[in-house]
């Protein structure tokens, strides 16, 4: 449960997150390259087609309050901390993502639809709210961060005025980008540079504010913002989603720590390294080229003449150094008295369940210029929320 504190607690708490970025990392919970016994992932193994106009689907857990009517699903965006986000309950092993959707406008305003791996193989596409005419694709591996031009920028008229279809279709082999059935990028392995992605992946769908005050700066340029609330709701509209798994079985499970596509293994099914007459789609054929306007980005995600380092991994945490990534936790620093660790890395308060959000980061602070009766309280440990919607723990020392 979110705890209802002073607008003076939330706006200190929100920028001291930020003034330590080193404690601000992305996290898998339990990542299956630096850690062994990581739990196994749910596999689609079947392809489903979702249509939001009927409302919401059991294959997500929806974070954040999206919302549904005859239109499809909404991601909005009304005040700081705002985050909408559905995560499938599943992972897919290669497969084909199609998806409806209108951008959210706005300055600032971050529109996403991503696969992420519990080993931090990511494929994107990004919308910015300040820019209606152009989408954005990109690619990670294991969450290496040690080069940054990986994105591209392709030309799309009206991303906030209709719905547009766009594609991830991901095999061993390659991935392809598509806007409305047209390829606009193509990867393979050999373009990689070794990072290519090639684990289980989650699909991951939302909105969030990249151009929020308590962000760092290279966060805020990167989204064009700073954004004005004032000027919203900003909403993200998804009509539906079309998901198929080319690969078969109950659960993917890695085995040993090398990441590689040929390590994981389907618990009553098989690794398909294309597309699989099981799930009714094919690959595409491999191609080399691509139609379309690709623009190489050159500056988005870091600007080599700062010292930051702006979004790179979803959910976009930011960090003043490079990703580094996590084995399970089992002891967070400063974490308050009663408050436990389960053996998956997740943080229980007393008496509670376990949380089903990322780590949670504990800061330290000491409040100024405070009402008196607010620093009469005492010492107290406040639950708040970053604009990821990620749980931060903040000790209000008078």
């Amino acid at each position: 449960m979110r705890s209802t504190v002073p607008s003076a607690f939330t706006v200190i708490a929100a920028a001291a997150f930020c003034a330590s970025p080193s404690t601000a990392q992305t996290y898998s919970n339990c990542n299956p390259t630096v850690t062994n016994g990581c739990p196994p992932d749910s596999a689609l193994g079947r392809s489903v087609n979702i249509n939001f106009a009927s409302g919401a689907s059991d294959s997500f857990t929806a974070q954040g309050n999206p919302t549904y009517n005859s239109n499809g699903a909404s991601f909005t965006i009304s005040r700081s901390g705002d985050s909408p986000q559905l995560t499938s309950k599943w992972y897919i092993m290669f497969g084909k993502v199609e998806i409806t959707m209108r951008a959210a406008p706005g300055a600032g305003i971050v529109s996403s639809c991503v696969l992420q791996s519990d080993d931090l193989d990511e494929i994107d596409w990004e919308w910015l709210g300040a820019q209606d005419n152009q989408v954005q694709s990109n690619f990670f591996g294991k969450g290496q961060t040690t080069t940054y031009n990986r994105g591209a920028v392709h030309a799309v008229t009206g991303t906030q005025d209709g719905f547009h279809t766009y594609t991830i279709d991901w095999t061993a082999n390659q991935i392809v980008w598509q806007i409305d059935g047209t390829t606009v990028r193509v990867l393979q392995p050999n373009a990689a540079n070794g990072q290519y992605p090639q684990t289980p992946m989650q699909l991951k769908i939302g909105a969030w504010s990249g151009g929020d005050y308590s962000n760092q700066p290279g966060t805020v340029a990167w989204a064009q913002g700073p954004t004005d609330y004032s000027r919203g709701p900003y909403t993200m509209l998804v009509r539906s989603v079309a998901v198929s798994d080319y690969s078969t079985g109950t659960q993917y499970t890695y085995s040993g720590t090398s990441g590689t596509w040929q390590s994981i293994v389907a618990a009553g099914g098989t690794v398909n390294s294309g597309g699989s007459s099981n799930t009714g789609s094919a690959a595409p054929a491999i191609t080399s080229t691509a139609s379309g306007n690709i623009i190489p980005f050159a500056g988005g995600h870091k600007d080599s003449s700062s010292t930051y380092t702006t979004p790179n991994v979803y959910p976009w945490v930011p960090q003043s150094t490079t990703l580094a990534t996590s084995a399970v936790a089992t002891n967070y620093p400063g974490l308050p008295s009663g408050w436990t660790v389960t053996s998956s890395g997740k943080v229980v308060p007393p008496s509670s369940a376990a949380s089903p959000l990322a780590p949670i980061v504990f800061t330290s602070w000491s409040p100024v210029s405070l009402p008196a009766s607010l620093l009469a309280l005492g010492p107290e440990v406040v639950t708040s929320y970053d604009q990821r919607g990620f749980p931060t723990l903040v000790n209000v020392v008078p």
